[in-house]
């Protein structure tokens, strides 16, 4: 369904420079920052096991300590004494473990979300664009611009904080300079306008349409 408006919607403010920079980056490329955050915690946890090992080993916390087992005789022994309770905890432990690994898993190679546009939200109603809608419409005006062979789009982000990506395949006589200008006045700003976005970070990617190829000389 097609929805005309005679008026262009109220732009709201712009947010601020930490959010724009942090949709800006979702824009390049997928976020990692999860992935990242894990992985640190877990690197800090096994290097503080790591030095505490170590210390234990050179004696830090008494000779007689640093020549004992690591696994302390009196927790063996309460293993051996109750074979039953300790089998179910290692056991819920690794179902543990491998059910956050799968988790973890499952989030990096998910499918990155494409949300629709909110361009006014109401009490009970709201005028949402499909985000595929909205990209193939974008992908069509800069496939349209001079010197641009092919385009496409992609809404990255959230609802409420939209990015857009654009690949732009460029004919052999482009010009870079003039493809940019035209793209940025005559598309993506019409976009931010009518779609009601204050800010809508955007990371465009030029390619050549097609390898030149250059005569054989005999």
């Amino acid at each position: 369904m097609t929805v005309s408006m005679d008026k262009t919607p109220d732009v709201p403010p712009p947010p601020r420079s930490g959010a724009l920079r942090k949709r800006s980056r979702s824009a390049v490329a997928r976020s990692a920052g999860g992935d990242r955050s894990v992985l640190v915690l877990l690197g800090l946890v096994l290097l503080a096991a790591g030095v505490l090992v170590a210390l234990l080993g050179y004696g830090v916390f008494g000779a007689a300590r640093a020549g004992r087992p690591l696994l302390d005789p009196v927790v063996v022994d309460l293993i051996r004494a109750q074979p039953l309770p300790a089998r179910i905890i290692a056991i819920a432990a690794g179902v543990l473990l491998l059910v956050l690994g799968l988790s973890w898993a499952a989030g990096s190679v998910r499918p990155e979300r494409k949300p629709d546009l909110v361009i006014d939200r109401g009490p009970t109603t709201a005028i949402i664009v499909d985000a595929a809608a909205a990209a193939d419409a974008l992908a069509a005006q800069a496939a349209a611009l001079p010197g641009v062979g092919r385009a496409r789009a992609r809404m990255v982000g959230t609802e409420d904080a939209p990015a857009l990506r654009v690949w732009v395949w460029l004919s052999d006589d482009a010009d870079v300079r003039d493809v940019l200008e035209r793209l940025h006045d005559q598309v993506l700003t019409a976009a931010r306008t009518s779609l009601g976005i204050a800010a809508l970070p955007v990371a465009v990617r030029l390619e050549l349409d097609q390898a030149t190829t250059h005569p054989r000389v005999a």
